[in-house]
């Protein structure tokens, strides 16, 4: 004789109709008010006053600032994620993967100069395993095992996406006055260097 296991309840309820437009209706908010203001700017207070909710509910709803800016982040994101999983390529899959490389700097580069505040306004709010990065840096070690696989795929590919850190990324085009050019003419230079050594 013995016990079935018992069920584990879901962890993460379906999130109710009216939840779901409140939390849409707070996001676009705080989307516009960090596009006009940037997110420096914007405090808790301004995102529930411009949204028509209680500063309480979004506290709740978001935990911080941090929550909020993660949230938002990764709401602002999801069209480059979706590219990399089954977009065209060479950002999406069908092409060579030192192509697919280069496409990736390009692409993140293009999320960085826009939302790169934003990215550093969310790190507080990114547990471990959480967020985008962890989906990037696998997408790079996936590639890096074709591309260069004589290296650790997995050290290279943490190595690499810390190139594209929003903090260097501003450091790069506000305090060493970098063109966005040089950055891109950079990461293609590494990946291609990294492919090259990998020999016919």
């Amino acid at each position: 004789m013995f016990e079935l296991p018992l069920l584990k309840p879901d962890p993460s309820p379906r999130e109710r109709a009216d939840a779901a437009r409140n939390r849409a209706r707070i996001l676009a908010a705080a989307g516009e008010l960090v596009a006009e203001q940037g997110i420096e700017a914007v405090s808790m207070e301004d995102v529930a006053r411009a949204a028509c909710v209680g500063t309480g509910t979004l506290y709740r709803r978001f935990g911080d600032r941090a929550g909020l800016a993660f949230a938002l982040l990764d709401d602002q994101t999801r069209d480059f994620q979706n590219a990399l999983i089954s977009g065209p390529p060479p950002l999406g899959p069908g092409a060579p993967a030192c192509e697919r490389l280069r496409a990736f700097g390009d692409g993140y580069l293009d999320l960085l100069e826009r939302h790169s505040a934003l990215m550093v306004a969310a790190a507080p709010g990114v547990k471990d395993g959480e967020g985008p990065t962890s989906l990037f840096t696998t997408h790079l070690a996936i590639l890096l095992r074709d591309a260069a696989p004589q290296l650790d795929a997995a050290f290279t590919a943490e190595a690499l996406l810390a190139t594209l850190s929003p903090t260097h990324h501003l450091r790069a085009r506000h305090g060493l006055g970098w063109p966005l050019q040089r950055l891109r003419d950079g990461w293609a230079g590494m990946v291609d260097s990294l492919s090259a050594a990998a020999g016919p």
